[in-house]
């Protein structure tokens, strides 16, 4: 079941982002991990190696460690002025 926002959805309110960028980041997670999961095995069926499954899975990887330090280290969620 979804969560539930109490009020109408407004991406002005901190709390609301906060939630939609954390959201965000579980979907980044979950294609992250359906995706080289999948590369990974695809490979190992296979008879010869792919040299760019490392290069891939390692690039991607980074770039999910970089979206996490974000939203949960730098990232500051107080009333936007607009």
């Amino acid at each position: 079941m979804p969560p539930r926002w109490p009020r109408q959805p407004d991406r002005n309110d901190p709390a609301y982002r906060r939630l939609d960028d954390r959201m965000n980041f579980a979907m980044h997670v979950a294609i992250f991990a359906a995706s080289n999961s999948g590369l990974w095995f695809f490979q190992n069926l296979q008879a010869q190696e792919w040299p760019w499954a490392t290069w891939v899975t390692l690039g991607w990887g980074i770039g999910l460690l970089g979206h996490g330090l974000f939203i949960f280290a730098i990232a500051r969620y107080t009333k936007s002025s607009s």
